[in-house]
């Protein structure tokens, strides 16, 4: 018996009979032998963390574009955030660690730089949309390793796909990581608000410091309580009904306060501009994407979105660094 048969024997003797067992995954769409050590949500798990994409992640804007300070998050930042918290009730509840730590570390790995306003103006200038959620498997089927994609299991996929849509994830893991991505930017955003001088603790609605918490720490306890002793024992991920609408009001309380903030956002103009710009110059100019993003295309992807994923996979740095390089006129030293 191999090692990675011990483990999952120990998944199946320990894990919650709601959890989903690694010798259970419905598989990849390409079949490999398997790994003698690593179940196959930890395989995944180590893809998605030694993945391109994924280092990426450190030089993308979570909310404030291109911060100045040491302390304000980043995407990268954002998903170990995510992980942990999803993690702890993983554990709690006795569900798989392995698969809500893979979903966790891919649910953000298709995101665009300069935040959800990067993603807002591909989806109105590409004839196809996007969506990161969309580009994110995109990248882990396609993008990852010249074309080849992860080969990541169906499992893993499917949570990183409905971590932010209208249908639900098909495991209890996956609908950890959905709630634990929302709580994780409720929290950090509105620390890093704070940090930013953008609010203070007494701007919050008493109506939802009553119920979550007076201090970030507060509210971060308050939800993964919530969710541990509402969903132990039951096939469902849920909260209370007080601490669900209290979520919901901070969630129009984040809008209104900080996420359309003049502020916060006001470069956000500045980087809608620079992309659109560059998704115009590559569309005329697509012998000048990488030749990874070349062979996509001459094995038959559409143009547009072949640039939204050069787009895409940008930091915010080398985005700027781009623009400077195809507009910005440089001094002549001849």
């Amino acid at each position: 018996m191999t090692i990675r048969e011990r483990i999952e024997l120990q998944e199946k003797e320990y894990l919650s009979p709601y959890a989903c067992l690694s010798m259970n995954s419905r598989g990849r769409d390409r079949e490999e032998e398997q790994c003698d050590i690593r179940p196959v949500f930890q395989r995944d798990r180590d893809r998605i963390l030694h993945s391109k994409s994924f280092r990426r992640l450190k030089d993308k804007t979570q909310v404030f574009l291109l911060p100045e300070g040491d302390h304000y998050r980043t995407r990268m930042t954002h998903t170990l955030e995510v992980s942990q918290n999803a993690r702890t009730i993983a554990k709690a509840l006795r569900l798989n660690e392995d698969l809500v730590e893979a979903i966790s570390l891919g649910h953000d790995i298709g995101h665009t730089p300069f935040g959800h306003s990067g993603e807002r103006i591909l989806n109105e200038i590409s004839p196809f949309g996007f969506k990161h959620n969309e580009q994110s498997v995109r990248t882990v089927e396609l993008l990852e390793k010249e074309g080849q994609g992860l080969n990541l299991t169906y499992e893993v996929r499917d949570g990183i796909l409905n971590h932010q849509t209208s249908d639900m994830p098909c495991t209890l893991e996956g609908k950890i990581v959905r709630l634990s991505d929302k709580i994780a930017y409720f929290h950090h955003d509105m620390d890093d608000a704070i940090r930013g001088g953008i609010l203070t603790e007494d701007n919050v609605p008493d109506s939802i410091s009553s119920v979550l918490g007076r201090t970030t720490g507060e509210r971060l306890d308050t939800f993964i309580h919530d969710i541990v002793i509402n969903s132990l024992g039951k096939d469902d991920i849920i909260m209370s009904e007080p601490v669900a609408q209290a979520m919901k009001e901070l969630r129009m309380f984040m809008y209104d306060a900080v996420y359309k903030n003049p502020i916060a956002k006001r470069e956000e103009e500045r980087a809608k501009l620079l992309i659109s710009n560059l998704y115009d110059y590559y569309l005329v100019h697509v012998e000048r994407l990488p030749q990874e993003f070349i062979n996509l295309i001459e094995n038959g992807e559409p143009e547009e979105k072949v640039v939204c994923d050069h787009i895409a996979a940008m930091t915010d740095r080398y985005a700027v660094n781009k623009f400077e390089e195809i507009y910005i006129p440089k001094v002549w030293n001849g």
